[in-house]
């Protein structure tokens, strides 16, 4: 199963199965997995007429004698909060396998809200399985495995730190009204009401509100506060605020992390800062706006107290 990696659940007469796609040891450095996900689907391109589909039960037992990287830690965030240009800084070192928000992942954290046949113990060991295939030795430098997850895996804390009780976990943020003018330009999928299951946010199908703005609203209210919760029981876990800037924050995570940053590495960092996160060929330029909505009052208080708690821990 070198470079073999599960990438979509499929849904077969009821029944869940998993499609395959071969890497060809492709090392993984875009900005999204979805992006990675197209490239290798252009590496298959000869093999268009050969579906590659297994029985979930093969996830486990094919991922038995993988030589692969254990997860060195997570990062979490609340979006638009400066996580992918992080992920990318890691990943200009050989020694870091960056997974930047993997669909199949997401897959099997929300299976049980889509197939009741599946529970927490069920998908907490699929998951564990799938990360030896991401995490696999493509050149042999591989010494640190980062997963960057979506937002709103926050809401699996606990599943995954039951999962990985040791491993360091980072929590990026940013002031609400930033975040709130970001995915009113370019909304994530988070920010469209009822395209996430609204039980993940504590909110019931008949609570959602279908006014965009409002329910923006809510959830952030939902991310900070969830951040809140996870600062004030774990000791595992790093705050870092996007207003920090890029550099110092990769910083405190290698000093978090006991990782050694090399002169060349934080060189090649400080040239990729230069760019867009998610358009490497594009200069970045931030838009200043200090008008902050009324209806973002308590998420700004949540934000403030993370900055207390922030500078506490």
């Amino acid at each position: 199963m070198k470079s073999w990696v599960p990438y979509k659940l499929i849904n077969t007469d009821g029944r869940q199965q998993c499609s395959w796609l071969n890497t060809f040891g492709k090392q993984f450095t875009e900005p999204f997995f979805e992006e990675t996900i197209l490239k290798c689907l252009g590496l298959n391109s000869h093999y268009t007429g050969i579906k590659s589909v297994s029985n979930l039960t093969m996830i486990e037992e094919w991922a038995t004698n993988l030589d692969a990287v254990d997860p060195f830690a997570f990062i979490f965030h609340i979006s638009r909060c400066g996580s992918t240009l992080v992920s990318q800084l890691l990943a200009t070192s050989g020694e870091n396998i960056v997974l930047s928000e993997v669909p199949f992942f997401d897959d099997i954290l929300r299976l049980p809200f889509k197939d009741n046949g599946f529970n927490e113990a069920a998908t907490s060991a699929l998951l564990a399985a799938s990360l030896k295939y991401y995490g696999q030795k493509r050149t042999r430098q591989e010494k640190r495995l980062f997963i960057k997850t979506d937002s709103w895996h926050l809401f699996f804390y606990q599943q995954l730190r039951q999962l990985y009780p040791s491993v360091p976990f980072i929590l990026m943020y940013r002031s609400p009204d930033e975040v709130f003018r970001s995915h009113l330009k370019m909304p994530g999928i988070q920010a469209v009401p009822g395209l996430i299951e609204p039980q993940l946010f504590g909110l019931k199908p008949h609570e959602i509100i279908y006014d965009r703005e409002i329910y923006l609203v809510k959830v952030l209210e939902c991310y900070l506060s969830k951040c809140l919760e996870i600062a004030a029981i774990d000791q595992r876990c790093l705050l870092v605020n996007y207003n920090e800037g890029p550099i110092p924050i990769i910083q405190k995570i290698a000093d978090f992390t006991n990782t050694r940053l090399t002169g060349q590495e934080l060189s090649e960092m400080t040239e990729r800062c230069r760019y867009h996160s998610k358009k490497p060929g594009e200069s970045f330029h931030e838009e200043i706006n200090t008008n902050i909505p009324a209806a973002l009052n308590k998420a700004m208080k949540l934000y403030d107290l993370l900055d207390e708690q922030k500078r506490l821990k």
